[in-house]
């Protein structure tokens, strides 16, 4: 906590008013994304997902110094009093956004861009246990939506959306829209991704039975051939 204190406090012994902005800062998100939020007492109060965010700032801070147990403790009452699990070692840019946040999990190696919201019900995370970069990058101005999954180390593009519940595991492009499980890319900047269903192509089973009964005759008539060469000889 000594470390914790120290960041609010700079060289010359005064109070590092950049904090408080940076918190001004993440209060004003609550009131572009929510039309819920009334007042900034009551926001800084009620709201679980800027707690937080607050948290994992101060766990950060302890794991940037290599103090792993410190800050996986406060990682951990972070995620008792608000029901939000961030890995102390995930980093996270301006203005996160996390909606209602109940059941979200951010894993270590996450990184998160600037300007992204998710709701709540959302899992960063792995696809097993490799080493290194193994949780997801969401690039900035992107979305991912409740209860969605995106799995591995994969990257989320800038301005990208992922739909509630998708599962995703492959790289998201830019300006891209992803649905369903596993995730496909829907709608790419701006104009639907059209996914031709072929009709034409679809099996006929009248047409094939003649196809088969045809071939069948043709070998009866093969075998007929060969047995009357077979009988003038």
């Amino acid at each position: 906590m000594a470390l914790f204190l120290r960041t609010l406090i700079d060289k010359r012994g005064g109070v590092d008013m950049g904090i408080f902005k940076r918190m001004k800062e993440d209060m004003d998100v609550v009131f572009e994304q929510d039309p819920a939020a009334r007042t900034y007492f009551e926001v800084f109060l009620t709201y679980s997902g800027l707690h937080a965010i607050w948290w994992h700032r101060v766990a950060h801070a302890f794991y940037k110094k290599k103090l792993f147990f410190i800050a996986r403790v406060i990682s951990q009452i972070s995620r008792f009093l608000t029901g939000i699990e961030i890995h102390p070692g995930a980093k996270i840019g301006r203005r996160f956004f996390i909606d209602h946040g109940m059941g979200v999990v951010i894993g270590e190696t996450c990184e998160i861009g600037d300007n992204v919201t998710i709701f709540q019900g959302v899992t960063l995370g792995g696809t097993g246990n490799e080493k290194g970069k193994r949780h997801p990058t969401i690039m900035d101005n992107a979305l991912v939506s409740t209860g969605a999954k995106v799995l591995g180390s994969i990257t989320i593009g800038k301005n990208s959306k992922v739909g509630g519940g998708a599962v995703v595991v492959k790289d998201v492009p830019d300006n891209c829209t992803v649905v369903g499980v596993p995730g496909k890319i829907v709608v790419r900047n701006g104009q639907k991704v059209r996914r031709d269903l072929d009709h034409h192509k679809l099996p006929d089973p009248v047409a094939e039975r003649f196809l088969q009964m045809q071939k069948e005759i043709e070998d009866l008539k093969e075998e007929i051939e060969k047995m009357k060469e077979g009988s003038t000889k």
